[in-house]
């Protein structure tokens, strides 16, 4: 299993980026997807998650409003599209799955992607 994320780069402030992370090496459509971040010196945290039939989505406070999670199980990709960039938002985005709904807590999902790179300028 294998999931390989992209679409980081480096952002003004009030800029868009969207990342994507594509899954491979089996069929994800039973799995939630979620992305976290880790800020630098901070610890990794929840952004957003997605069910398995992508109809029920949930954001952490920091990303409510600015922040649009999405899948494709034909394709076994998820993205996040993120809007409205702030410099907090400067962190290493990781892309994870786990079998069934999903949780806030990053030790429960059981593959994850390397990490895409975002820093957001001011």
């Amino acid at each position: 299993v294998q999931l390989q994320a992209s679409g980081g780069g480096l952002v003004q402030a009030g800029g868009s980026l969207k990342l994507s992370c594509a899954a491979s090496g089996r069929t994800f459509s039973s799995y939630a997807m979620a992305w976290f971040r880790q800020p630098p010196g901070k610890e990794r945290e929840f952004v957003a998650a997605i069910s398995p039939s992508g109809l029920s989505i949930d954001y952490a406070d920091s990303a409510k409003g600015r922040f649009t999670i999405s899948r494709d199980n034909a394709k076994n990709t998820v993205s996040l599209q993120m809007n409205s960039l702030e410099p907090e938002d400067t962190a290493i985005y990781y892309c994870a799955v786990r079998l069934g709904g999903y949780t806030w807590y990053w030790d429960r999902y059981e593959y994850w992607g390397q990490g895409t790179l975002v820093t957001v300028s001011s």
